[in-house]
């Protein structure tokens, strides 16, 4: 039997949420699978009563997963806002599989979604041949949540048109769908919300009607404080890919994610790790998922092709074409970086070396 290349999260922690079913001994909100207390050991990780480990989903602040979870038992849908990789999917997909036991009730914005993405479209066969009625109706993931108590997820939600995004306000605050054309309507069951996500920096965005943002309590998703925190997001995740492709890559040595990410913040941040020198910032988005699509991609491409040893050669050509895709004078920043910074700690000497060899060659 062929393997899924990503499996939902309900099915891949299945074990996880298996347990803490078993353990689960506090009051449950109508349709939802576990409490508001076990959602949260989900999230954030735990070690239950029998011994059974749950891994961490989101490493942060824990205050921010309190916010999303008493929103999703509220009147009031939730959005999840802030800039790419900063797990917002990722927080959903886990509050969807926890609370509902299932994360497929999806729509993704894009410019091209229309209204019957969130509320429903129709059979024509059936609508030429019999008319509108309820056999006719092809339901959409809202639709669905709607009629079963559960979550939908709408991803990038500013990227869907704005009188589309407002097809949303009567379900939002009605918590019901009017189907006009058989006069009839759609009331939501007890554990139905919404979660929703949006890019605040990404181009391309439409703005959300003010009478839309104020039926969600909107959550920043913020980068990782520490540097520990995002080296940990990053290690676990590169682990987790890995798992899932069931090839044995060479081990991944911590200090070296850990470099990788201390670059990164000092790119992002314009100083460094230290805070006692200023740095030309880059324009990327320097976010933990492109450390981890850095480090994924670079160890695959070695298991394939090279017999060296796994190191900063090998990722050096990442980080760099990550920074200057975008914008190709971004390499002034980083040969300003590599010089300056890089050149003079002597722990980081393969990282100068390998990224002065490519710049020089890109000149």
């Amino acid at each position: 039997m062929n393997s899924i290349l990503r499996p939902h999260a309900e099915s891949a922690y299945s074990s996880e949420l298996e347990a803490l079913k078993k353990f689960d001994k506090r009051d449950k909100p109508a349709s939802w699978q576990l409490s508001p207390w076990s959602v949260m050991k989900y999230i954030m990780g735990d070690k239950l009563e029998d011994g059974t480990l749950i891994t961490p989903k989101y490493i942060g602040d824990k205050k921010i997963v309190e916010i999303a979870i008493a929103t999703l038992l509220s009147d009031r849908a939730l959005l999840l806002i802030g800039i790419p990789g900063t797990a917002k999917t990722w927080m959903s997909e886990h509050l969807a599989a926890a609370i509902s036991g299932d994360s497929t009730l999806l729509v993704q914005g894009t410019s091209g979604t229309s209204e019957d993405a969130l509320r429903y479209g129709w059979n024509y066969a059936q609508l030429i041949a019999k008319g509108p009625s309820k056999d006719a109706m092809v339901p959409s993931p809202v639709m669905k949540a709607m009629s079963n108590g559960k979550l939908v997820r709408i991803e990038e939600l500013t990227r869907i048109p704005t009188e589309v995004q407002d097809a949303l306000i009567t379900i939002l605050s009605e918590k019901t769908l009017p189907i006009s054309e058989l006069n009839d309507e759609l009331q939501g069951v007890q554990g139905f919300n919404v979660i929703a996500t949006a890019n605040d920096q990404d181009k391309g965005i439409h703005p959300m009607s003010s009478a839309l943002q104020r039926r969600f309590n909107t959550v920043v998703m913020p980068l990782p404080e520490r540097l520990e925190d995002e080296v940990r997001i990053v290690h676990q995740r590169v682990s987790q890919m890995e798992q899932l492709m069931q090839i044995n890559l060479e081990k991944l040595k911590e200090n070296l994610t850990e470099k990788l990410v201390i670059m990164f913040r000092e790119l992002r941040s314009g100083t460094s790790v230290d805070g006692k020198q200023k740095i030309k910032a880059t324009k990327s988005a320097l976010s933990p998922a492109e450390a981890i699509s850095i480090l994924h991609h670079a160890r695959i491409e070695h298991h394939y092709f090279s017999d060296k040893a796994f190191g900063p050669a090998q990722l050096a050509s990442g980080l760099i074409q990550s920074i200057i895709k975008n914008d190709p004078e971004e390499k002034i920043t980083l040969q300003e970086y590599a010089e300056t910074i890089l050149k003079k700690r002597t722990d980081f000497k393969e990282w100068y070396e390998a990224m002065h060899k490519i710049l020089i060659e890109k000149k």
